[in-house]
């Protein structure tokens, strides 16, 4: 099977390279990272495309996705798949499954979850929207790059769910975090307060497997400068597009709301750019108490 991929950053890379040592013929595309080896470079995302029985992509929002699928749909064998992986505006993915339903292209919107480490070990979790046959077409690819993947609907349905998803995610970062600096400022040692809340009714992935204090729990990007697995600019992102949505739909969601302003002022006005989201807790460590 000929693949085209068009995305080849830190995730679309990883991904792209597992493809070509499963077999698959990957052409591979993209304006600035080179190709990982095992790739072939394609000059153009028209080039990558052409021919491809598949075309997956990975990239920033819903603006430069609607662009690149102008420009490739026209050129893609009727009965082929389009299958976005980028985390992009529920909008977008729905107004590119319209488009290549004209053309009588399956098209798919399949963010992830799992970050670049989940990408270059082959464990992502693909979050799914769009017709049954055409999952059942790409499933096999997906099974290749991850380690699960949901069906979550018709068309924009995977978009929701990673949304959502991470909308629970940042929120509840900012609520560890919280935890683990009013801990401090208790007098309650970290490792001690790691060994109550995760085995008890606070428990959750942030304090499980996700630490965010160093030197407690599993390894995670605290124990390595808060380097980021996942940036706190892409959280931002991330929480962004769900209060897009829900403004779009009219849901209150004001835990989301309140995250995303953290996030925006950690990020944008606080040096957070380039740090894992994790990096929350030193955040909290320095603040004292606002009303």
């Amino acid at each position: 099977m000929k693949i085209g991929f068009i995305g080849l950053g830190n995730m679309g890379g990883p991904m792209a390279t597992n493809l070509a040592k499963a077999g698959y013929d990957v052409n591979g595309f993209d304006l600035v990272a080179p190709a990982p080896n095992g790739i072939t470079r394609a000059a153009t995302a028209l080039d990558a495309a052409r021919g491809a029985a598949v075309v997956i992509t990975m990239l920033p929002n819903g603006t430069v996705l609607r662009e690149v699928a102008e420009q490739l749909i026209g050129a893609l064998v009727p009965g082929s798949v389009f299958c976005d992986c980028s985390t992009i505006d529920v909008e977008s993915a729905r107004a590119v499954a319209v488009m290549a339903a004209r053309a009588n292209i399956d098209a798919l919107d399949a963010p992830v979850s799992g970050g670049v480490g989940g990408a270059v070990a082959g464990t992502l979790t693909f979050m799914v929207g769009g017709t049954e046959a055409a999952y059942g077409k790409i499933k096999p690819l997906l099974d290749v790059m991850g380690s699960k993947a949901v069906h979550c609907g018709p068309s924009g349905a995977g978009q929701s769910a990673k949304i959502c998803n991470n909308m629970i995610l940042g929120v509840t970062m900012v609520a560890t975090c919280e935890a683990f600096a009013l801990a401090d400022k208790l007098g309650l040692e970290r490792q001690k307060m790691f060994e109550v809340v995760s085995t008890s009714s606070g428990s959750s992935w942030t304090m499980n497997s996700y630490c965010p204090a160093p030197g407690v729990g599993p390894t995670s990007p605290a124990d390595n400068g808060y380097k980021p697995g996942f940036a706190s600019e892409l959280m931002l992102k991330d929480l962004r597009l769900s209060q897009q949505a829900a403004e779009g739909v009219d849901a209150d969601t004001p835990m989301g709301l309140l995250a995303t302003g953290l996030y925006a002022d950690f990020v944008e006005t606080e040096g957070g750019k380039g740090t894992d989201f994790s990096a929350m807790l030193p955040r909290f460590e320095k603040r004292s108490r606002r009303i």
